[in-house]
């Protein structure tokens, strides 16, 4: 019954899920205080930032508009501060394989060749 629980535990990549699931959430807080900061920075540019009141002809639309705005902030500042940063650390550090034909694909040609050119050259048996 023990050892059932510890093949559970330390099969997979459970802690690193675990790991990346508490990361996760710390992420999602500064991603969060992120956007607070520049939703107050349109705030003082532009009026209040929230218009969840906004409903103009009586459509409530100021909770969607604050929900677009937010949801574009937050987009904007995972790409700008997280993918830009990381695909530019991930090509000089681990940079892509130059284009061109794998090993593995080169040695199955040249067995191709060497089988074509034998049985071209070695005469039909009657």
């Amino acid at each position: 019954m023990l050892s059932g629980f510890k093949n559970f535990i330390l099969r997979g990549n459970l802690v690193e899920l675990a790991v990346a699931f508490v990361m996760a959430a710390a992420f999602a807080a500064v991603v969060a205080a992120t956007v607070d900061l520049l939703m107050d920075l349109i705030g003082k540019a532009g009026g209040t930032p929230d218009f969840s009141n906004y409903s103009p002809g009586g459509v409530s639309v100021g909770a969607w508009l604050t929900a677009v705005i937010t949801f574009l902030i937050m987009a904007a500042v995972v790409y700008f501060f997280v993918v830009m940063p990381y695909t530019k650390a991930k090509e000089r550090y681990f940079p892509s394989p130059e284009p061109g034909t794998p090993e593995d694909i080169k040695l199955l040609q040249e067995i191709r060749d060497l089988l074509a050119a034998k049985s071209s050259t070695t005469p039909p048996s009657s």
